[in-house]
């Protein structure tokens, strides 16, 4: 801890923010100042909870509660740049500082949780808060913080607390472990093409190619890599079912290639750790802890939502696999449909059905477009602009920097985005913070960040998104509403800070706005031309958007299933990926189909904890986000202005200061059925 006594936490970059419109200065940051940095704030936020916990006056809201919500300023200051920067723009220095800075963390956090005196005082405000006259939100905060201690071991034994502190350490650093063993198989692997091998492939994916293999020193050749926004249309156009096939293998067999990178025996531990960390806290299964907390309360819940879109998808697939191998039998294949001809023959189908292919579409939306229509959509919902500010250094130069502005003109916070794929970005979609929005105390402004992996195009021409990228664009940035429009008064429940299958709400629902027929007019505007998407194009997409339901709900739902699946159970299983394939076969999974997230690289339940016993909630939500915007087309007006702000005001700004299905009955009137979802869905 020496090198802590030489940082000055009130002056330095990573701690004290003095950069352009209140961001850090990322000029004046290294990475080598990581380590004494958090040294210096573990230090500090320790010596406040000391002061609090050893407080001789009678415990009070605002010596104990709130003092408690204000510690560690410091600490989240310098964790949210690193985390970030542990994401979005990795390197061998920072992850070294990940695998020494997981456990310090999780030893940190759990000496808090299991601090006696500090506990006392909240039990104390706990015992007598129907005498406090709390408003609800400040009461949730208290019940919260009170569950939150008993859950972290609060009331355990001194032998349980040491234990405890041991697994939540352990599992801290097995889970960072293998995020990072899946992004270097994700960064190592890529499958090198010359002008002869593209055939069936896409301008706009002969471009991204050539892009990647550039980028990975091939200049004049093309690469097929593990990023979705390549792999998926590569899948779809290459008419090299041998390609398809090496490039679906290695997208499959991500974190299970032996050697360094290979996560099987991590998740076994993880799957062991996890088991005993509940046993030891008085649950039945892992399962049982996790979902104690959420809307769906127990395993039994998330089955009833998922086994019958299971057996719906399950048809489908059926279905439309009959109709993919006569594609393929016409095409002159005389092979076994596998897996990896899947997307090839959907798309065909897809242009015999409906007479357009994907293709078609991604002229008409050009990244910049989607992120005005972001704007535009946000703006007329719920009254917001955003101003982007140039020349702003963030953690890459991708990274764009816009200011958010209220109907006033008054400064709300700041959106920064960070769009392209890069081989030191790990892959997928995310939102996160680099400081939430409150009241208390001095108050705080959102600063919220979205990480897209989108394929670069080539200099001076347009990014072309496919329609899944711009929903996906949609979604994250549905989250990051979430986060901007947050006015609560408390830091712990601001923004995203809601039950796990609550979360997606906001997220899922903003994607419908995509899809409104007068926003695509707007927005879907040729690359070249200007020109609008034709009617009849817009029309053919519309009516092909639940196209390839039972496919896609089978990939997802699987998922679901196998998480619930392992961590549902009083004990782990010893070999993890055996049993995965048990439960699969128990599913009577197609083989012609592979989970969206196979184990050894399921990043949402295995890198940390995040979605673990909780993937099934994209699902719950999506039950919710299918009946609240109905709610919008019953009015006939998808903008209309009185749905909007009880919309604002019990979904996006609420954050988790009152009970979700308070919140959503307060927006909707009712709480909803599974079907609206099904029908959404296509497989009803």
């Amino acid at each position: 801890m020496s090198a802590a006594k030489t940082v000055d936490l009130s002056t330095h970059p990573l701690a004290a923010w003095e950069g352009p419109l209140g961001l850090p200065d990322f000029t004046r940051i290294s990475d080598a100042d990581f380590g004494s940095v958090f040294d210096a704030a573990f230090a500090a936020h320790e010596a406040e909870i000391e002061a609090i916990a050893g407080n001789p006056a009678e415990p009070t809201l605002e010596n104990t509660l709130a003092a408690l919500e204000l510690s560690g300023q410091a600490l989240e200051r310098v964790s949210s740049i690193f985390w970030c920067k542990a994401g979005a723009n990795t390197n061998e220095a920072i992850q070294k500082l990940e695998r020494e800075i997981s456990p310090k963390m999780s030893r940190h956090f759990s000496a808090i949780s299991m601090n006696e005196k500090l506990f006392a005082r909240i039990d104390a405000l706990y015992a007598k808060r129907a005498d406090l006259g709390l408003d609800a939100e400040t009461l949730r905060v208290l019940e919260k913080s009170w569950k939150g201690f008993v859950r972290s071991g609060a009331k355990l034994d001194a032998e349980g607390k040491k234990r405890l502190a041991a697994i939540n350490e352990e599992l801290s650093s097995l889970g960072t472990g293998f995020g990072q063993n899946v992004l270097a198989d994700e960064r190592d692997w890529a499958l090198f093409l010359d002008a002869g091998d593209l055939a069936g492939l896409p301008d706009f994916l002969k471009s991204a190619m050539a892009e990647a293999a550039a980028a990975r020193g091939q200049e004049g050749r093309y690469a097929v890599t593990l990023s979705r926004s390549i792999y998926e249309p590569f899948t779809t156009f290459s008419e090299r079912r041998d390609l398809r096939e090496a490039a679906w293998r290695a997208f499959t067999m991500r974190g299970q290639n032996g050697g360094a990178s290979d996560n099987t025996k991590l998740v076994r531990d993880m799957l062991k750790l996890r088991a005993e960390k509940a046993k030891l806290l008085g649950y039945d299964s892992f399962a049982a802890l996790k979902l104690d907390d959420t809307m769906a309360k127990t395993p039994k819940a998330v089955h009833d939502l998922l086994d019958p879109v299971w057996k719906k998808a399950l048809e489908k697939a059926g279905e439309d696999q009959k109709e993919l191998e006569r594609l393929a039998a016409e095409a002159g294949s005389n092979e076994p449909f596998a897996a990896w001809d899947w997307r090839f023959y959907q798309e065909k189908l897809r242009a015999e059905k409906f007479a357009f292919d994907e293709a078609e579409l991604k002229p008409y939306l050009q990244l910049e477009r989607i992120i005005a229509a972001c704007f535009d959509v946000a703006g007329r919902l719920f009254g917001i602009s955003f101003e982007e500010k140039t020349g702003i250094a963030a953690w890459h130069e991708d990274v764009r920097v816009f200011i958010v502005r209220n109907a006033d003109g008054s400064e709300r916070g700041l959106f920064l985005a960070d769009y392209f794929a890069r081989p030191s970005k790990r892959s997928g979609a995310w939102m996160s913070s680099l400081q939430s929005g409150y009241k208390l105390g001095q108050g705080s402004t959102p600063i919220i960040y979205n990480i897209m992996n989108f394929a670069r195009p080539p200099k001076g021409e347009p990014a072309l998104l496919s329609m899944d990228e711009a929903k996906t664009l949609f979604h994250e940035f549905g989250h990051a509403l979430h986060g901007m429009l947050t006015e609560v008064t408390w830091p712990s429940v601001s923004g995203t800070s809601v039950s796990r299958d609550f979360v997606e709400l906001p997220s899922q629902l903003y994607e419908h706005w995509l899809t409104v027929p007068e926003v695509l007019a707007k927005h879907a505007l040729h690359y070249r031309d200007g020109k609008p998407m034709p009617k009849a194009l817009l029309d053919k997409m519309l009516a092909a958007q639940t196209f390839g339901a039972g496919f896609a709900t089978v990939e997802f739902t699987a998922s679901a299933l196998v998480d619930m699946a392992y961590h549902a159970r009083p004990d782990a299983p010893q070999e993890p990926l055996a049993f995965e394939a048990e439960t699969l076969a128990g599913l009577d999974m197609p083989d012609t189909i592979a989970m969206r997230h196979r184990t050894p690289h399921f990043a949402h339940v295995f890198s940390g904890d995040g979605y673990s016993a909780g993937y099934y909630s994209y699902m719950w939500s999506e039950v919710l986000d299918a009946d609240a915007f109905s709610a919008f087309e019953e009015s006939g007006d998808p903008f209309n202005p009185e749905l909007a702000a009880r919309l604002r005001e019990n979904i996006y700004a609420a954050g988790g200061s009152k009970d979700p299905e308070a919140l959503y009955t307060a927006f909707r009137g009712k709480m909803p059925s599974p079907e609206a979802m099904m029908v959404k869905r296509g497989l009803v």
